[in-house]
């Protein structure tokens, strides 16, 4: 029976025994148990289908076989139907608690009459505990999705946890309700080597193992991450993840650190067999699975185990048997981070596949604001041990414009600032298509900041969503613990020593910043008192404790952001005297004492003792008590170069400054500088790694092993230049700006919109704005009204241009225009209604000669027909009509200006017929004809111009 997941189980049964008729047809079968007696319980996930058989019908015995997976199999005839909000195919569920997805999934399905069987206990609100969910998710699901498959991915992301009481599915926040921790407290679940466990299989490997990985993101993206405390006994192993979509150094670190965490040693798969007769401590009536657990670990050390799964057996003569997997903390450790990575490169639960059909053309729309932001923040350790933030967005997808109508998305763009008035939002990041996911780093912890995204169509930009404001938390991981201490006593003074390892024998980690070492009496109440530190492996001296009285000493761990560990194993020491008790206080000569045991402060008179009397090189520095020598009693001159050996030893360290305040620090590992607020800011380890930082915070350059960073007030990154190759200049952070990095070059306006691109990869440019082929005289200018509709000019000279532009009053309107010469120059112009082509007045306000196209199928003409240079305009053609009528002809256009002259006459074979015009207009004329021969007809040829 595993955690969340589904469990099996399996029967071996005569068709002969009893209640064998039961099991001959699909059924369920539950497990239960009773202790000592007392009433049965059906245990939690211990109802199963009888599902599939195998027999063999030889066998004179009967025996069958039944194969009965966990009701909660089930769940995966149950899926998700199209309907609601629909993106690329997909079910959008926006900002919606793990309940809500839940339950619509269930709710749908039974309207459609799928599982009546099932129950739940939580609601769109609570947890199957009563407590409210903590979670809010915006997921794109595929239709056709089971039940099951989510409630799996979900418990896989660290969402929740779930189980099955018998037909009800219950769920509940991870980490809560089914991770109770039994190994704590006054009366542990400790399951001990032959009484509760009779087998203790260890399964251990180094295969997986690596000490340094090379992350790869988006082109030009490429972050080597190492981990010193890596077990790796034949020197450095690398690994290689890529990771596509991650564009910034802080996300690829972020990943790099959890895949290395989880290849930092040898990985135990711990098996503990249990024969529960014989236990203190029972499978489901004292633990189950989630459960934490004192039992023997790696190398049968008790330990918190936490019980993943619980297998029971049960032999032909009913005795109960079984095993449990357990994992440690690194385990435990392992599955946290990869849920993190997943949560980071997926955003929420995702699948492939489209077939929606495209949206219509966009045609200059504003996108609508994009729903449901959300922000995830993490802290990772950057170079130099520094813990940085990252944050990991989340949106529903935008379908249509401002005005609800259908449009299609090129991507969006996500904006930040420090969340304080007056500050500017800066663009972070970019997404291309229907990728509503996106990182950032670094961001300084401790800030909130405020976070918005908006969608872009062809170039245009829609509509921000609202704003939503979050913290960035701050490392919050306490180092491991370190070594006990190492304990001596000599002259009258303890010296505590370490070695610079974590208690498992391992490096500390980057961020690592000292052990504090404290004291106390074990024989006393108080609590115990921090009496110095080590940032390295080294020692102190502890001076002013009584003799022969027990001193107990234990080491924490604190790392940079000042977490501290939990304590190390302790040790206790007496510090010893320097002569026997019986003889302190006694009159003592010279025969009676041993070298180097006299303490001045205690027996020796005040200048008794001068150089001349000191045989050379007499004094060691053993003999020397902790800060027993001070700068007032040396005489000045008195230590020069000759008095130095060739290389001087220290042992400890020595500060220059305020021990609390703004120092510098040199010991045995290296070189540190502080500033006024304990914030260190310069480190040269003897290691070769370095950092040297101008500030802790807001504008400052920062120079370590990876690069050379700059960043201004904001904590924004403006200059980023990597050790590995890739890098990043900004001229700044937000408005204005230029920026180059591995990607290419780009150019941003006040605004912040990009107006120049060139792309590293494919040598492609875009831009945005105004360009010009020269400064004056003939030239090509495009977009020469910045900010305006677009507009391309041919310059004739510094200020006569051709042109094609959309800048025009109407809407939905391309205007192409000569240069204006005199009082005139020639236009085309094209709407969706019209095609006008002709000579307008210089102000280009109305057209003096041309032709019009409407959309009702009319071809206007404006001036006069005729030949060239005539300046005249003419129509003429030929009508046939019966004799002795009357009618109209028209022309098929009209005149401007006035009547036009015609000219009409009338052509039968029968001879010629006369023809009488009037009513002439702008358009044609009227006419009547004189009575020719009966039944024969005639044509009227005309011709009609106007001067």
């Amino acid at each position: 029976m595993p955690l969340n997941d589904v469990p099996s189980l399996r029967i071996s049964y005569s068709a002969h025994a009893a209640g064998a008729q039961y099991l001959t047809e699909p059924c369920e079968v539950a497990l239960e148990y009773s202790v000592d007696g007392g009433p049965w319980a059906e245990a939690p996930d211990g109802r199963f289908l009888r599902i599939k058989r195998t027999s063999d019908q030889t066998d004179i015995t009967g025996v069958r076989t039944y194969t009965c997976p966990g009701w909660a199999w089930q769940l995966h005839k149950l899926v998700l139907y199209p309907g609601g909000v629909m993106a690329d195919g997909k079910r959008i569920f926006s900002a919606a608690t793990p309940g809500a997805i839940l339950r619509t999934f269930i709710t749908e399905g039974k309207a459609r009459g799928t599982l009546p069987g099932l129950a739940t206990d939580f609601t769109t609100t609570h947890d199957s505990a009563g407590t409210p969910w903590g979670t809010k998710l915006t997921l794109s699901v595929e239709p056709g999705m089971p039940l099951l498959t989510l409630l799996i991915n979900l418990a896989e992301q660290g969402i929740v946890d779930w189980q099955m009481q018998g037909r009800t599915l219950r769920v509940f926040r991870e980490g809560t309700a089914l991770a109770r921790n039994l190994a704590a407290g006054p009366d542990p679940v400790d399951l001990r080597l032959g009484r509760d466990i009779i087998e203790a299989p260890d399964d251990a490997t180094l295969e997986d193992a690596a000490s340094a990985i090379l992350v790869t993101g988006e082109p030009g993206l490429r972050v080597e991450v190492t981990n010193p405390a890596a077990t790796v006994p034949w020197g450095r192993w690398e690994t290689y993840q890529q990771q596509g979509g991650v564009t910034d150094h802080g996300t690829a670190t972020l990943l790099g650190q959890a895949a290395l965490a989880r290849a930092s040693g040898e990985r135990v798969q711990i098996t503990r067999g249990i024969i529960p007769h014989l236990a203190r401590w029972l499978p489901w009536a004292d633990y189950r699975p989630g459960d934490r657990v004192l039992a023997p670990g790696d190398g049968a050390v008790m330990q918190p185990l936490r019980v993943r799964q619980i297998t029971l057996t049960v032999d032909v003569d009913g005795q109960v048997s079984g095993n449990l997997v357990l994992n440690d903390r690194f385990v435990e450790g392992d599955i946290k981070r990869a849920r993190q990575a997943a949560g980071i490169l997926a955003g929420g639960v995702s699948t492939g596949g489209s077939g929606r059909p495209p949206a219509p053309e966009a045609g200059g729309r504003a996108p609508a604001a994009p729903a449901d932001l959300l922000i995830e923040p993490v802290a990772y350790i950057g170079p130099g041990g520094i813990a940085a933030g990252q944050i990991t967005a989340t949106w529903t997808p935008t379908l249509t414009d401002t005005a609800g109508v259908a449009l299609d998305i090129d991507g969006y763009e996500l904006f930040a600032r420090r969340n304080e008035v007056g500050e500017l939002w800066h663009l972070i990041a970019m997404t291309g298509g229907g990728d509503t996911t996106a990182t950032y780093s670094p961001l300084e912890v401790g800030w909130e900041y405020a976070f918005k995204v908006r969608a872009t169509s062809r170039g245009v930009k829609g509509v921000f969503s609202e704003p939503v404001a979050v913290e960035i938390p701050d490392d919050a991981e306490p180092p491991p613990v370190p070594s006990a201490p190492l304990l001596s006593t000599r002259l009258g003074v303890i010296t505590v020593a370490w070695d610079g390892l974590t208690a498992d024998g391992q490096v500390m980690p980057a961020d690592f910043a000292r052990v504090r070492i404290w004291m106390r009496d074990p024989l006393a109440e108080d609590p115990a008192a921090a009496v110095d530190y080590l940032d390295a492996a080294g020692a102190v001296v502890v001076t002013g404790q009584p003799y022969e009285a027990d001193r107990e000493f234990f080491l924490t761990a604190v790392d940079r952001s000042g977490n501290e560990s939990a304590a190390s194993a302790t040790a206790v020491i007496a510090t010893a005297p320097l002569v026997d008790t019986d003889m302190i206080g006694a009159v003592i000569d010279g025969a009676d004492i041993l070298d180097g045991t006299i303490v001045a402060s205690d027996k020796v008179v005040a200048n008794s003792i001068t150089g001349s009397l000191i045989q050379a090189r007499a004094v060691q520095t053993g003999h020397l008590a902790a800060n027993a020598v001070s700068a007032d009693k040396i005489e000045a001159g008195a230590i020069t170069a000759g008095k130095l050996a060739a290389v001087l030893t220290v042992s400890t360290r020595i500060v220059a400054g305020d021990p609390g305040s703004a120092r510098v620090e040199l010991n045995s590992t290296g070189v540190r500088g502080y500033d006024s607020g304990g914030s260190e800011l310069v480190s040269l380890p003897n290691t070769g790694a370095f950092t040297l930082r101008s500030a802790a915070s807001g504008p400052r350059v920062q120079l370590d092993t990876t690069g050379l960073r700059a960043f201004n007030s904001s904590g924004v990154t403006t200059v980023n230049i990597s050790s590995a190759g890739a890098f990043t200049l900004r001229s700044s952070a937000s408005g204005a700006r230029i920026e180059v990095d591995t990607s290419g070059v780009r150019a941003f306006n006040a605004s912040g919109t990009r107006t120049f691109t060139v792309d590293a990869a494919n040598g492609e440019v875009d831009i945005l704005g105004r360009l010009s082929s020269g400064p004056s005289g003939k030239r090509l200018v495009i977009n020469p009204l910045l900010g305006a509709d677009p507009e391309i000019r041919f310059y004739e000279d510094n200020t006569n241009y051709h042109y094609i532009t959309s800048f025009v009053e109407s809407a939905n309107t391309l205007q192409i225009g000569t240069a204006i010469h005199g009082d005139r120059k020639g236009l085309i112009q094209l709407t969706p209604n019209s095609a006008h082509i002709g000579v307008v007045d210089g102000a280009g306000n109305a057209f003096q000669y041309g032709m019009q196209v409407t959309n009702d199928g009319f071809l206007e003409f404006s001036g006069r027909l005729g030949t060239a240079g005539s300046r005249s305009t003419f129509a003429r053609g030929n009508a046939s009509f019966p004799a002795n009528s009357w009618g109209t002809v028209g022309f098929g256009f009209t005149f401007t200006g006035g009547t036009a002259f015609v000219v009409a006459t009338m052509f039968n074979i029968h001879g010629p017929h006369g023809v009488c015009l009037n009513n002439r207009n702008e358009s044609g004329f009227g006419f009547s004809t004189t009575e020719g021969v009966p039944g024969a007809g005639y044509d009227i040829q005309y011709f009609a111009w106007k001067q």
